[in-house]
């Protein structure tokens, strides 16, 4: 049987991929690799991530990994993965259009914020924009399971449910 003693941490972001293993070192101990690839590099490999682990494997293995094949995962024990690109799409704001969902009553929530400014009695505000088009209001309701009985404290049933969302309505706001 194989034992899982490749550790992978990976962070993907809008340049460069950084990966970090922590792999078998032939003496029953550990050793590190760390690589650096382009995040987009399509000419070479198709997925960043990807291309890292397979390059990790196989240097430590000395077996073949083929880049367009499916990766023998039989010796990972982890993969760790974050990626700074949907923060740096936000900030730039070159992402997809977006709607907020809120809690009905709550549309001005993101809007007010805890206002937080440089000089709390200015009168002129300078604001971003939003990041989202539209505000949606859902009424809503959170159940908790508290027992084994369906009941108003015991969870939500199909039939709570229905008879919730006939009194209240589902969802205020267009997109």
């Amino acid at each position: 049987m194989t034992t899982r003693e490749f550790h992978f941490s990976i962070d993907r972001g809008g340049t460069f991929t950084d990966v970090f293993a922590q792999v078998p070192d032939g003496k029953g101990g550990s050793a590190y690799k760390v690589l650096k690839l382009l995040s987009e590099d399509p000419s070479n490999y198709p997925d960043a991530p990807r291309e890292g682990i397979r390059r990790v494997l196989e240097q430590v293995t000395g077996s073949s990994h083929p880049r367009h094949a499916p990766l023998d995962t039989s010796r990972i024990a982890s993969i760790r993965m974050g990626t700074t690109v949907a923060t740096n799409a936000l900030l730039e704001r070159a992402g997809e259009r977006t709607a907020l969902v809120v809690t009905a009553g709550l549309r001005d929530l993101l809007h007010i914020g805890n206002q937080s400014r440089p000089d709390i009695f200015d009168l002129r505000i300078a604001s971003p924009q939003p990041l989202y088009e539209a505000v949606v209001e859902v009424d809503e309701a959170v159940m908790l399971p508290l027992g084994t009985e369906p009941g108003p404290r015991h969870g939500p049933t199909p039939q709570l449910n229905a008879r919730w969302a006939g009194q209240h309505g589902a969802v205020r706001g267009q997109l």
